[in-house]
Parts: C-alpha cells; structure tokens; sequence
C-alpha cells in the first residue's frame, strides 16, 4: 500500500492528552490510498516505511481535523426574511404569526417545493459551508409534518451527500412540531403521522437518527418517550432538542434512552446535566439560535465542564432561529457568547460533533486508523481559527484522503 505524506506542517490531531489541541508543531500526516490515516505524530518519527510515499510540504501550515456541522436544518423551502424585518420593526411573534411568519410559512413552502427546488435551495447553503473545510454534516427532516413531506426532505439530504463530496448524517425530526391540521391533538399526530413515517422511512432507509422538540410549545417528555421507544425498536439512535425555553426534564429523559446527543439546553438544570454525563451524552450548544433570538439565559456551561460532559458546537442553520451557514463563526460565538475557551470550539466542531453523530470511532481527531477527513489552513495557531470574524483561511480539505 502507498499513499501520501503531508509534512512541514502544525497538526492538531485534537487528540486528549498532554498538549493542548494535540498540538505537534514539526508534524507529518501519511494518507493511506483507502482514505485512512497511517500515521500522524512527530515528523523526525514517521516510519521508515513510508519513505517512498509522495511527499506534499505544507509550509508551516496548520492542520486539522475536518470540521462537523453536527445539527443542521438546512433542506427547507422559502425564508423568513420578511418575518426578521416585521420583528425588528416592533411586530411580536403573535403578530408574525398571525401574518403567516414562523414555522407554518417555511412548513407551507415546504410543502408546496418538490424536490429538485429544495434540493437547488439546500446547495448553495452546503456549499458555504464545505468552502469552510465542513466535511460531514447532519441534516434534518422537521419542516414537511406530513410522512410524504419528511420522507421528501430526507431524500434530498440524502442526495446532497451523493452529489457534493461531504458525508451526510440524516435525523427525522417530524416530532419538530405540531402542523395546523392536527392543532390540539399532538398525540394524533404522533399516532397517524411521526411513528409510522418513522417506520418508512426506516425502511426505506432513509433514516440515520430521530430526533424531537421537547418543550412547553412542543411535545411532552412522556410524548417523546413514546417516539424514542419507536427508535430503539428500529436500531435507530435518538437525540434531542431539549431545554430551550425552559426546564422539562427532556435532556435526563434523553440520557436515558442512551442519546447521542441533547442540543440547546439554555436551562438545563444540575440533574439534567448530571443524567448526561452518566449517559456520555453529548451537550450541543447552538450560538447562532442565542443570539438570533436574543436569549439571555446561557447553557451551564461551566456545570457541564465540570462533570465531564463532552461539548459540541453546530450552526443548527435554519430560515427562523438561526440563519447561519458559517462553522468558523459558530465556534468564535461559542467562544465569545458562551465563554468556551478555543481548544473547546475547536473540538466542538471536530472532536465532540463527531462524537454526537456516534462517528468519534472513525472522525473528528486525527490518528491512525481513522478517516483522512482534514482541513489545511493558512494559519499557524488553532486559536486564529476561533478569534477571526467573518474571515476563512482555508487552503485546502481531504475527504477520505482526497482534495
């Protein structure tokens, strides 16, 4: 077997030890032709058995791993330009609502989108963010509330993945919300529409997670028991939006079904938080729904470093909470917004958003054995990569060891 040799080279391999980010300052990186990494560490002690393995010098410039968009919406039709505009001008959400804003205009176009229009719509956003060295993203359902609907959208996530070289996750979040037909009857809607779209979508095979909203304007712990139950029959791994708005228990509930991951958590309270960690739950926070909605209540994140709780960072891009097709901004609101240190974001969207989609056993650090997904940066401090805003040093990104 040959492969390739980057060398001359800064790599933080994001690796847990002595040095922070992993940091091996005159580093090499052997590719292997199957896409994997054969070895990454001190360049003076790369093996002599890759001495005849291409040698590609990177100048000084810092490696690491492929970043992670590891909560995304980004297939939906329309925007909420409009509605942004009406808030900013004084309207409340009542009125935003009542104006045909909010959820029930992007579950409209939606709806009415086939899906060559959502898939034209979703490209443009997923470029931006492959452009920013992103090489695997999770994408969700959450948007159609009808089987037909979600069962679309994850189509086109699907197809994003076959037709742009980045690896897609795909969640059914149909337990988003509950549409206008079924007003005052969630558990209808749980009966005629979430559970059985879960089970075609399952079969076919449509389906790499389940997800649900749980919250006072959404469904009850007990409610989205009853969709993980649904899940863990399947095979199917579960995470949760939980304690957004306020404190339901959804994130204990969550942890102890084994979730991936639970994602918001601004009042997440010490047993919820104490669930997660015995659960090796991982806690994504999502800055960009912070401050568009101007929140004032922050994730524990101090509660959350205590107990050992692995911290992730994600755009959670979509037309009404969160607008954002940038994981480098993510990560300088992570640590401007939430005070996670640099080191922190940087493994937010590496390390930790790998282990919330349950791939940290094949990305999200760089060592032997695993993925030869990277990103190569013009800069030569990881910090850069956190402090800039609005700036993207990226010189180049591998997917399984391919530019």
């Amino acid at each position: 077997m040959t492969g390739i040799v980057l060398d001359k080279a800064r790599i933080a391999t994001m690796c847990v030890g002595d040095k922070p980010y992993g940091l091996v300052d005159d580093g090499a990186l052997a590719i292997a032709e199957d896409g994997t990494i054969a070895y990454a560490g001190p360049a003076a002690d790369l093996p002599a058995r890759f001495a005849g393995w291409d040698r590609q010098g990177q100048d000084g410039r810092l490696i690491t791993p492929a970043l992670v968009d590891c909560h995304t919406h980004i297939v939906f039709g329309g925007n909420r330009a409009r509605e942004f505009e009406m808030r900013l001008e004084g309207a409340s959400y009542e009125e935003v609502a009542r104006a045909g804003g909010g959820i029930v205009s992007t579950v409209t176009a939606t709806r009415a989108a086939d899906e060559e229009a959502l898939l034209a719509d979703a490209l443009p956003r997923l470029d931006t963010l492959i452009a920013e060295g992103v090489a695997t993203i999770e994408v969700k359902s959450g948007y159609g509330l009808t089987i037909a609907d979600e069962l679309k959208m994850l189509r086109v996530a699907r197809r994003l993945g076959q037709i742009r070289p980045v690896r897609v996750v795909t969640t059914y979040l149909a337990a988003h919300a509950t549409p206008a037909e079924y007003k005052g009857r969630d558990d209808a809607y749980l009966d005629e529409v979430v559970l059985p779209g879960l089970d075609a979508g399952h079969a076919e095979g449509l389906i790499d997670a389940v997800d649900g909203f749980c919250e006072g304007i959404a469904f009850s712990p007990e409610q989205m028991t009853r969709v993980f139950d649904r899940a863990a029959a399947l095979g199917l791994p579960v995470k949760l939006h939980a304690e957004q708005l306020s404190d339901l228990g959804g994130a204990r509930m969550a942890a102890e079904h084994k979730a991936l991951s639970a994602d918001h958590l601004e009042y997440l309270g010490q047993d919820g938080v104490d669930a997660m960690a015995r659960a090796g739950t991982v806690a994504v926070l999502l800055p960009g729904a912070f401050y568009t909605l101007r929140e004032t209540q922050y994730p524990p994140v101090a509660a959350l470093r205590a107990a050992g709780v692995p911290i992730a960072l994600a755009t959670d891009c979509n037309p009404g909470s969160s607008p954002l097709t940038s994981l480098l901004l993510t990560m300088n609101m992570g640590a401007t917004l939430f005070r996670l240190t640099p080191e922190e974001a940087l493994a937010g969207a590496t390390r930790e958003a790998a282990r919330a989609l349950g791939l940290a056993g094949s990305l999200g650090t760089l060592e032997a054995g695993k993925q030869a997904d990277l990103a190569i940066w013009n800069v030569t401090e990881p910090a850069e990569l956190i402090y800039r805003i609005g700036f993207n040093p990226l010189h180049q990104r591998l997917i399984g060891g391919k530019p």
